[in-house]
């Protein structure tokens, strides 16, 4: 396939950064933007950041994609092929503190990212979406092709409507888009809010770690470079209308429009006990553990149905926790420059 220009938001996050890797690592040329916010450690994002700066094919603008003149002036100087919306206000618990912050990234950003895709064009917007807009759902394992009308926290609302603002500019604007719902994304450069991260620096200080739900939910762990092959693949193949949808009985993975709807998770979902188990073998020290209910927001048990990204893409996560984990162990041990020997007893 000859080389593009891609935009990525969220350019300086975990999973926008390997990305960008990965597009550079083909020949493709980055137009990264991010606004570097302090929702966590900003010098983790710059760490990120640096090594991409570093690299031929990639430009960075400092920017954030709720200010629409600016994010179409980068658009428009830029002319980018193709778009991965990555760019978002994550974590399920922050948005019950910080409501207004899903709103004004994951709505209004989008919002931005969607009028650029149509005064000025794009081969194909990828964006992320997220597990979490199943919801109350238990119908395992997830589908795309069932309703995800029952959210249980402000973050998933957010993604459902972006969903729908894309299934809608695709309808109105002809716009190929993709939306692709992540799974409990893990691995090297990984977020510090997350529970790997967490339990991985408590662990090697000595502390205690939360454990939710007592460690009985289960969760559909997916290793970053699989989320990154997924994305890769799908931007590589533009959505495009379904020709069997059916107005009477409307599937909502698909439509009459450019418009497709894709699960990225392992399809194996893991006890956060065995997760933990797992951690604690790769870093050999057992974990002090304080066993709490399941946090608001919350859902008890996430399993991606991933036969569509194998039909479409011929592709499906594959990379087991045992591997994941232990390369994030060693990145972690680098980069904070940890030199730590234990054995279990």
């Amino acid at each position: 396939m000859a080389a593009m220009k891609v935009m990525v938001t969220g350019a300086a996050g975990f999973i926008g950064s390997t990305l960008s890797h990965a597009l550079l690592d083909r020949g493709d040329t980055v137009v990264g933007v991010d606004n570097l916010n302090d929702y966590y450690d900003v010098s983790l994002k710059q760490a990120r950041l640096d090594r991409l700066t570093a690299r031929d094919g990639f430009e960075f603008h400092q920017q954030d994609i709720k200010d629409a003149d600016a994010l179409r002036g980068t658009y428009a100087d830029s002319k980018p092929d193709r778009i991965v919306h990555l760019a978002a206000q994550a974590g399920v618990r922050y948005s019950l503190e910080n409501p207004q912050a899903y709103i004004d990234a994951n709505v209004t950003g989008f919002l931005n990212i969607l009028e650029c895709a149509r005064h000025l064009g794009t081969d194909h917007l990828v964006f992320a979406s997220t597990s979490s807009v199943y919801g109350a759902n238990e119908n395992m394992p997830f589908s795309v092709h069932d309703g995800v009308d029952h959210p249980v926290s402000l973050y998933a609302a957010t993604k459902k409507s972006n969903e729908l603002m894309a299934h809608t500019y695709a309808h109105l604007f002809g716009i190929p888009c993709t939306g692709l719902r992540f799974f409990t994304v893990y691995g090297p450069w990984g977020r510090p809010d997350m529970a790997l991260f967490l339990f991985t620096r408590k662990i090697l200080a000595g502390e205690p770690i939360d454990v939710f739900n007592h460690g009985n939910h289960t969760r559909d762990f997916t290793y970053v470079d699989d989320i990154v092959q997924g994305i890769v693949r799908t931007l590589d193949k533009v959505a495009t209308p379904d020709p069997d949808w059916d107005p009477k009985q409307p599937d909502p993975a698909t439509a009459a429009a450019p418009y497709r709807l894709y699960n990225i998770g392992s399809n194996n979902p893991v006890n956060l006990s065995r997760y933990i188990d797992v951690l604690e073998q790769t870093l050999g020290i057992e974990a002090k553990k304080n066993l709490l209910p399941l946090q608001p927001g919350d859902v008890p048990d996430t399993f991606a149905n991933v036969d569509d990204l194998i039909k479409d893409m011929q592709y499906a996560p594959d990379t087991p926790i045992e591997v994941g984990i232990a390369e994030f162990v060693k990145w972690y041990k680098q980069f904070y420059d940890v030199d730590v020997a234990h054995n279990l007893k």
